[in-house]
């Protein structure tokens, strides 16, 4: 069994609303409290960062947020630089989510040097990868996991994915009809962990790889359970207080 401690992410994504938000993050640190072996972080809408950091802050549940620029400061109208982020305790950062990537055309170097400008404020990017629909058709996952995972390896080297968290999202299985079996996701987290494991065996086997692909409370404990997967990235699910408990408490 791996000695990895789980973590359970949750991604709002844009949802909420401050009344919403409040009660649920009441909700979901009253369960926290009562104890689970996971880490927990909740990663708001960037405008509700400065109120989760209050909200927090006397709890055991970490602040994360959803998104960053690449960029130190000036001129970029719209953006939330990395100091930012810092400023109000945000101690993990997603970086590279499918969703930045297909809807906002975010390339792997782009990704890249949001994972750099992450860790040089001294906070944990979650680097998201993953294949679409068409590519995981033709057989190509392993070639779009490995060219995204190398981008970053390139810039950053390998040393920086000791402290960083990769989380795989098979777009193809989100919101496609289609899902992704626990075999298959397992498949991928070992795939993950094995390329990683071609410059580092220690980091490889050391890295927490949270699964992002439509995790829910009837699921989680059987996902959780495999071997290379340590936690999850939780969407929707997040969003309901008691689901989003049950995968907490679900986590090894």
């Amino acid at each position: 069994m791996s000695k990895r401690r789980s973590l359970v992410s949750a991604n709002w994504k844009m949802n909420g609303s401050l009344d919403s938000i409040r009660q649920l993050v009441s909700v979901i640190s009253q369960g926290v409290s009562q104890g689970t072996e996971s880490e927990v972080i909740i990663c708001p809408p960037s405008l509700y960062i400065s109120e989760l950091a209050g909200m927090l802050k006397e709890t055991n549940i970490g602040l994360g947020a959803q998104n960053v620029s690449h960029l130190e400061c000036g001129a970029h109208t719209g953006e939330v630089a990395p100091i930012m982020l810092k400023d109000f305790a945000c101690k993990y950062v997603i970086v590279g989510h499918s969703e930045r990537r297909v809807f906002y055309g975010e390339n792997d170097l782009r990704v890249a040097e949001k994972f750099v400008a992450v860790q040089a404020n001294e906070m944990i990017p979650i680097l998201c990868v993953g294949e679409l629909l068409e590519e995981r058709e033709s057989d190509c996952t392993k070639e779009v996991i490995s060219r995204q995972l190398d981008a970053v390896i390139e810039l950053a080297g390998i040393i920086a994915m000791k402290e960083a968290v990769i989380a795989y999202e098979p777009v193809w299985a989100i919101g496609t009809g289609k899902t992704a079996t626990p075999k298959q996701a397992q498949e991928t987290h070992e795939f993950i962990r094995s390329r990683l494991a071609r410059h580092d065996h220690e980091i490889a086997d050391g890295i927490r790889i949270l699964y992002g692909g439509s995790v829910k409370a009837d699921n989680a404990k059987q996902l959780f359970e495999l071997e290379d997967i340590d936690g999850g990235l939780i969407g929707g699910a997040s969003l309901v207080a008691d689901d989003f408990l049950t995968i907490c408490h679900s986590a090894r």
